[in-house]
């Protein structure tokens, strides 16, 4: 199985992003990703923390925004504590590794900033939300800690062989966060020609409600296709007579 990417979106201190590169590679995940890094990347602090991971295989890529980041996932997750009125699964850590180790294709776990946590539109990105079991009086995890609880779990399921999806050379391949935001973008463009986004001042929450639909379907790459067709059919159609046959 295909190991989860870690997605570190606006990390602020170096030495969290090196001790979750640390953590990561302890229990064998290689695959970092950082968003709009607030001090800028290479970070001397970063390496000094990360004890060598980066040597030892921790490969680091960067990103201006989380679009970019997950571009190549088929199955997003975002990890929070926080309630965020969206209407999306919550998973547990087994749960989550299951979701990872099952698709075909690559998973991408988001983490939010130290301060902040993540924003509500990289959420909206996410298929479903992971929430680990802390103590509710006491929810607050350092960010190198999150990454660790989620590498752990993950190495803890491989060495126990978790089962994978059956006959996944059989299913049509999972749509990518590329294919499926190429998608959103080209209905939003058509919604804004017909008039749908008013008045203006909604728009960002109208937005955000249609992505967040959107990303709970679990779309498939010949979905997206079709529907896409289905946008340009419409959009093609559009103030032309119905013509109806009589035979």
């Amino acid at each position: 199985m295909i190991s989860p990417a870690i997605i570190l979106v606006a990390p602020q201190l170096g030495e969290n992003i090196g001790a979750a590169a640390r953590v990561m590679g302890n229990f064998g995940l290689f695959d970092l990703r950082l968003v709009a890094p607030r001090d800028g990347w290479p970070n001397p602090a970063a390496d000094t923390m990360s004890a060598g991971a980066f040597e030892a295989g921790v490969s680091v890529t960067v990103f201006d925004d989380v679009e970019a980041a997950v571009a190549d996932c088929v199955q997003v997750l975002a990890t929070t504590a926080r309630p965020r009125g969206m209407i999306k699964p919550v998973l547990d850590l087994s749960g989550a590794i299951e979701v990872c180790g099952s698709v075909v294709g690559r998973a991408g776990v988001l983490f939010g900033a130290e301060r902040t946590g993540l924003p509500n539109e990289a959420v909206a990105l996410a298929d479903a939300i992971v929430s680990f079991p802390v103590n509710p009086q006491f929810a607050s995890l350092n960010l190198g800690q999150a990454v660790g609880v989620f590498s752990y779990g993950w190495a803890a399921a491989a060495s126990a062989e978790a089962p994978r999806l059956q006959d996944d050379l059989l299913r049509d391949s999972p749509a990518t966060r590329d294919e499926l935001i190429g998608m959103l973008e080209h209905f939003e463009e058509e919604l804004d020609r017909a008039g749908f986004f008013f008045p203006v001042v909604k728009r960002p929450v109208m937005q955000l409600n249609l992505r967040n639909a959107f990303t709970r379907a679990g779309w498939t790459s010949q979905e997206v296709r079709t529907f896409r067709g289905a946008i340009k059919a419409l959009a093609l159609g559009r103030g032309k007579a119905r013509v109806v046959r009589e035979d």
